[in-house]
């Protein structure tokens, strides 16, 4: 068990932008070392008290979706070398499920989502914070492509979706988070260029603390 705390690193972005492909070339890049990923939707707030008709119908592209104040304690206690607790969620239905998953604590912690970066609770945590930039098609494809494989949506349930709340959304409360970046990185994980400087910053972080 380490005495030093975690390096966390917070990556934004829109939905599709390739937050989690740059956390995976971020993570594999660092052999020596544990690292772990938080998703950000899997502190959606639990409404398992609406019917399904109504939980459909809510707006998860919202600041107020995200139970923010548990997903900050959650990450104090990984950055301080404590096990979490994290919740499950099932995108199906909805709902977050009855079971938590025990996560171990990592010398680097990266937290993706699309507004991790709008919370100034979550922000003062971070020791790297960084937006994704992508065209918006691009976005919309893969997140129509991942909504269907991965969710068990339907085309039409996914682009009614995307007009209605996800690029309103985007427009009002993701984009502007981009000025609380340290690092924007246009074209995710096929900038290779942004990532090794990103690498090399973390690096940097391990070293200062006596962990690298």
């Amino acid at each position: 068990m380490s005495e030093h705390k975690a390096v966390l690193i917070g990556i934004a972005g829109g939905t599709g932008s390739g937050k989690t492909t740059v956390a995976d070339i971020v993570g594999s890049r660092f052999k020596q070392e544990n690292v772990i990923t938080i998703h950000h939707d899997s502190y959606y707030c639990d409404r398992g008290d609406l019917s399904f008709a109504d939980r459909e119908g809510l707006n998860y592209d919202h600041p107020s979706a995200f139970e923010n104040d548990l997903l900050a304690a959650n990450l104090r206690d990984l950055i301080n070398w404590r096990v979490i607790e994290m919740p499950v969620y099932d995108f199906a239905t909805h709902t977050r499920l009855a079971q938590r998953r025990a996560v171990q604590p990592a010398q680097i912690v990266i937290l993706e989502g699309i507004l991790v970066l709008a919370d100034e609770m979550l922000r003062s945590l971070m020791d790297i914070k960084i937006f994704i930039e992508a065209d918006s098609d691009e976005r919309f494809i893969r997140r129509l492509l991942r909504d269907m494989k991965e969710r068990g949506r339907d085309a039409d349930s996914v682009i009614e979706q995307y007009a209605g709340t996800v690029r309103p959304m985007h427009l009002q409360f993701v984009e502007p988070t981009k000025r609380y970046a340290d690092i924007i990185i246009p074209g995710g994980g096929h900038n290779a260029v942004a990532i090794d400087l990103l690498v090399v910053k973390i690096r940097d972080i391990l070293r200062n603390s006596g962990d690298a």
